[in-house]
């Protein structure tokens, strides 16, 4: 209902309401365009917009027949007019370029009989600013039969316009940099999380740590509550996977075994209310090849009470994980044989002899003729035999006994926890292996001089390694004294 007093002052000062109007007013006379629209139905014209659009000079006769009346002062602030007659004379440069198509849609909706008629369009104020505007026009009440009255209310939009474009660049810039970030990137809804673990808070629980530890289904159960919203490109790449709603099927084979654990620790940091979090963790393609990746987990500003929006970052550190495998495994093996090298050997014997068990034989190993082969056959001949003796000591022993190559040609096996009337056993097994690697192989045979020793709890290894020694020096020496000859190893006395 119309106030009282707006009511009285409308009906008293219609000119003064008109006059200051917060938005652009314009009263017009449409009735010339009426006559002009009755003779082209006369002459059979039944599409208006394809006539107009045929001669653009239709266009021009209908602004044309269109007659201004008054405006109010918000009209003449807007287009910069000093007065109604500078306006009407300078219409030209108001209503022109831009505007024109949807001038065309404007007149076919009179043209369809429609009474009320709205548009978005751009005019032109006369110091030359662009004005985007709102248009919205009806024939007045009493005047439907020759349009002789139709008010225009204009509104500038230019601003909100603007506006609404600098959003909607802001949110394709985002997104842009969302899409094509080179990280893994997923947006995720936590907020089932965050009611569970208010839940348990409710019912008293403090040690979080240890509530997960007796009851890993809780952990299992807030794994399968997170929704995830949207991921990025490089997160199809990462998981193999040829589209998004495919990867969101599949969840259950991305994020499994192992994953479980670094999750639950993920938990406890939440519990502890640590919002922003970095760990390293392991997924699982869609084709079910690993990929390791450091998480970077982030529940975003504004959202802390809910954790309804998070976002995660998965940046694919598999190589990285690989090289610092490679580098240990280069830390404590012999390339070329595969077996444990020099350095890892001695770490071994300390440790040992720290923490047995006893008692511990310690057998060491001379590939003889190597140096022959080498000389006939150049290093890779050499080479290819270093790593068939590898395949048989790897072979011959399983953990926690420890086979290494400790030098050019020697080789030292740890045997913890093994006396000296198992030696005879192992003895057997390494000639039988020894034998198969040659009828496989062929020519050069492999061959070794073995020595063994057995060290009780309280001796140093490095004595019985010592006794070791010297018993395969000697059983060498009776091999080249022999001219060479392969000799099957009897047992070896173990002092």
């Amino acid at each position: 209902m119309t106030p009282p007093i707006t009511a009285a002052v409308t009906a008293t000062h219609p000119d003064l309401m008109f006059d200051l109007a917060p938005v652009s007013l314009w009263l017009e006379d449409y009735s010339a365009l009426k006559r002009l629209f009755d003779g082209w139905r006369a002459e059979g014209v039944s599409d208006l917009r394809a006539h107009l659009r045929a001669d653009p000079a239709r266009i021009a006769s209908c602004s044309h027949s269109i007659r201004i009346l008054k405006v109010n002062r918000r009209t003449l602030e807007l287009y910069a007019a000093a007065s109604l007659d500078e306006l009407v004379a300078r219409l030209p440069e108001v209503f022109r370029d831009d505007m024109l198509d949807q001038h065309v849609e404007e007149l076919a909706q009179l043209w369809e009989g429609r009474r009320h008629f709205e548009s978005r369009s751009v005019n032109y104020a006369l110091d030359g600013r662009r004005i985007e505007i709102q248009l919205g026009a009806t024939v007045l009440p009493g005047h439907e039969a020759d349009w002789s009255r139709v008010l225009l209310a204009i509104e500038d939009i230019t601003e909100r316009n603007a506006a609404q474009r600098a959003i909607a660049a802001s949110e394709d810039y985002a997104r842009g940099l969302f899409e094509h970030s080179p990280v893994s990137l997923w947006v995720e809804d936590f907020s089932v999380i965050k009611s569970l673990l208010d839940e348990l808070r409710e019912q008293g629980i403090s040690d979080f740590r240890t509530f997960v530890d007796v009851h890993p289904e809780f952990v299992e159960r807030c794994l399968a509550e997170i929704r995830v919203i949207d991921v990025n490109r490089q997160t199809l790449s990462m998981f193999g996977a040829p589209d998004k709603p495919t990867l969101l099927r599949s969840l259950g084979r991305v994020f499994r075994d192992e994953m479980a654990s670094h999750f639950k620790e993920q938990l406890i940091e939440l519990w502890q209310g640590k919002l922003l979090q970095q760990r390293e963790t392991v997924n699982y393609s869609l084709g079910g090849e690993t990929v390791n990746v450091l998480l970077q987990f982030s529940v975003l500003p504004g959202h802390e009470a809910s954790w309804d929006l998070v976002l995660v970052s998965l940046t694919d550190i598999t190589a990285r994980k690989k090289a610092e495998a490679y580098l240990e495994f280069l830390g404590k093996h012999d390339v070329l044989t595969k077996l444990r090298n020099r350095s890892f050997f001695n770490d071994e014997l300390v440790r040992l002899e720290r923490r047995g068990p006893w008692p511990i034989t310690v057998l060491v190993a001379d590939l003889n003729g190597l140096k022959s082969v080498n000389d006939e056959s150049g290093h890779a001949g050499g080479d290819a035999l270093l790593r068939r003796a590898g395949e048989v000591f790897s072979k011959a022993i399983d953990g926690p006994a420890c086979v290494a190559r400790i030098g050019g040609d020697e080789f030292a096996l740890l045997l913890p926890g093994m006396d000296e009337r198992a030696t005879p056993a192992l003895l057997a097994r390494i000639d039988e292996l020894v034998e198969v690697n040659n009828q496989f192989y062929g020519a050069p045979r492999l061959h070794f001089s073995i020595g063994c020793a057995t060290a009780q709890q309280g001796e140093r290894l490095e004595t019985a390694l010592h006794r070791a020694d010297q018993q395969m020096y000697a059983e060498k020496k009776a091999f080249y004294a022999a001219g060479g000859h392969e000799r099957r190893h009897g047992a070896p006395t173990v002092s």
